[in-house]
């Protein structure tokens, strides 16, 4: 079954890797550690809270910075839920791209918004990460941490119960959760993703000094990014 499962996740040519966005400053911590943990993880006092702006966090000799929530229109909760309890929940976990489209996406909404950041990408096996993280990984039909321009005219409305464990895919028929490998927007591992280097398959950054040296031979520019 859980081999079935993943392959239907990973099978289509566009989705047997899984990309995860960040800033180029955070990989000495995250390759340090070989591991990306949650905000909560890395920050658990303030859940819930909601960050107007980035914020650095020292880890040991290391720092890591977090990004800022977005700020969510209170119609876009569930009624059963609250903007506390929505991003107390976004903040356990780490979150991945299933298409190189979707996060080329945010790449260029954070270059736009912040010009002077360096950005990076890791670009991680789907099927051995999938594996080895099963029983922690959610899927996401929605962007989750996404502010709609027109919340009256969305579908949906966001709460915990739209992130599905990964062991239910194509067992819960809703219009909240995705259904097939093509509906789904976001791979979610709850706590963090451990073991990286196992998983790795490239390293991309503008600026290739930024990449630590364990990863150096997976390095390559963002430009090369396909």
């Amino acid at each position: 079954m859980k081999d079935a499962i993943i392959g239907s996740v990973t099978n289509a040519p566009g989705r047997k890797s899984l990309y995860h966005f960040t800033r180029a400053r955070n990989l000495p911590a995250v390759a340090h550690y070989d591991a990306l943990k949650s905000s909560y993880g890395l920050d658990p006092h303030f859940a819930g809270e909601r960050r107007s702006k980035a914020r650095e966090l020292k880890l040991g000799s290391h720092s890591i910075t977090i990004n800022a929530h977005l700020k969510i229109p209170d119609s876009m909760i569930d009624p059963s839920s609250t903007q506390e309890q929505f991003r107390a929940s976004i903040d356990r976990h780490v979150f991945f791209w299933p298409t190189l489209r979707d996060c080329r996406k945010m790449l260029d909404t954070y270059a736009r918004r912040e010009p002077d950041e360096d950005f990076a990408i890791l670009v991680f096996d789907a099927r051995s990460l999938l594996s080895e993280h099963y029983d922690s990984v959610k899927l996401s039909k929605y962007d989750s941490g996404s502010s709609p321009r027109y919340p009256n005219k969305c579908s949906y409305r966001k709460s915990p119960e739209m992130h599905l464990p990964l062991n239910s895919f194509k067992s819960l028929a809703s219009n909240l959760v995705p259904v097939t490998a093509s509906e789904i927007r976001e791979v979610l591992i709850e706590n963090g993703a451990y073991h990286l280097s196992k998983h790795l398959r490239g390293v991309y950054a503008d600026n290739v000094q930024l990449i630590p040296d364990r990863w150096k031979d997976l390095a390559k520019p963002l430009a090369l990014l396909e």
